[in-house]
């Protein structure tokens, strides 16, 4: 994929609008001469199963070939959907004008019937096309947000967060649009999982004191989150440490960072940030920071099965065999706990005790 995508420059939508119209006039000349169309969707995966250590994984390869005909029921109705959702797209690209899933969706809401079939077609559509999402001009509604040390503008419109650096700002959705000025003074980029403790270290003036920048996707990260902050990176030549919860969902959302998603496999390269390093909370710490019994939840059978599952995941086992040993301790003491625990300690402890003790002196892996 990513040699593919070196040849969509600046004349990406001419580019773009000349692949629809190939496959379009590929599936129409075989309608015309009686024929069922065949559309080829190439297959990726950013992670596996293997254990033998000769995957193919999260390498912008495809792993094999899904074919769409109109023999089969389910399969007319994926073409009917992706015809549809590219039609749209041709129109975005045709009047430079963007729209979200959302608005997509909305157009044929009786055909679609729910979100995910959008999403679908829209990630399908990508891989046919070879390029990116944003490509397309289909933005997600962005739910990142970020402080610190840094000015950037976006499409013209400039954020001064240096002025205010315990102020949240949006992270941009038009990613291609950001221009960031290199500040000198952030030593690095820290990523939280979610935004009570982003308020948390706002509130505890944490930027001004560290002289960071602090990032959150509020959960698991949207595309523009992911983009931006791998854009920071690398820009900025900083070091990117991730804070999520004890448990299951928050470990996660950490792998979401630093190896991308399977939906979004076929754009991973694109996506991922493999220099993150987990810097808490690890099940490891449970005792050292004395949580008491009341702080500490055991792990559903939901949680014990994600575990279970993502200990499986051949990324882990190659690349972060300490996150691996972290998730093994998680589901041996079936305990889980939020980062908010460590307020036990003291409201401030969090901010002015355990983050920046620990980087420190280099407790992250």
């Amino acid at each position: 994929m990513e040699g593919k995508r070196s040849c969509l420059s600046s004349s990406i939508p001419s580019d773009l609008l000349r692949r629809i119209r190939k496959l379009t006039l590929s599936i129409l000349t075989n309608l015309s001469n009686g024929q069922s169309p065949v559309v080829q969707i190439d297959r990726f995966r950013n992670y596996c199963t293997e254990t033998s250590g000769n995957c193919y994984c999260n390498c912008g390869i495809s792993v094999g070939k899904e074919l769409l005909t109109l023999q089969r029921e389910c399969h007319t109705r994926r073409l009917d959907v992706l015809l549809r959702v590219l039609l749209v797209v041709q129109t975005l690209l045709q009047q430079n004008r963007h729209g979200s899933k959302r608005d997509i969706y909305y157009m044929h809401p009786t055909v679609f019937k729910e979100q995910s079939v959008v999403d679908r077609a829209i990630n399908d559509i990508c891989i046919l096309l070879q390029c990116s999402r944003h490509n397309l001009n289909v933005v997600s509604v962005g739910n990142g947000m970020v402080m610190g040390w840094l000015k950037f503008s976006e499409a013209g419109r400039k954020f001064d967060c240096i002025n205010n650096p315990n102020t949240a700002y949006p992270v941009p959705v038009h990613v291609e649009d950001v221009e960031i000025d290199i500040i000198g003074v952030a030593r690095y980029i820290l990523v939280v999982e979610k935004e009570s403790v982003f308020q948390r270290l706002a509130n505890d003036s944490f930027c001004t004191r560290n002289r960071c920048i602090v990032v959150t996707g509020r959960g698991y990260p949207d595309v523009p989150t992911r983009r931006f902050l791998r854009l920071l990176i690398e820009k900025l030549h900083l070091p990117a440490y991730c804070l999520v919860d004890c448990d299951p969902y928050g470990i996660d959302i950490l792998t979401t960072y630093r190896f991308g998603s399977m939906q979004m496999a076929y754009d991973a390269k694109f996506l991922c940030v493999p220099e993150i390093r987990w810097l808490g909370v690890f099940p490891s710490e449970v005792e050292k920071y004395c949580l008491p019994q009341h702080c500490l939840l055991p792990l559903t059978r939901e949680d014990k099965t994600r575990v279970e599952a993502m200990l499986l995941r051949c990324y882990l086992r190659r690349e972060a065999p300490q996150w691996r040993f972290e998730l093994d301790l998680l589901l041996a003491r079936g305990l889980k706990c939020e980062i908010e625990a460590l307020s036990v300690q003291s409201l401030s402890f969090l901010s002015e005790e355990y983050l920046p003790s620990k980087i420190r002196g280099g407790v992250y892996i």
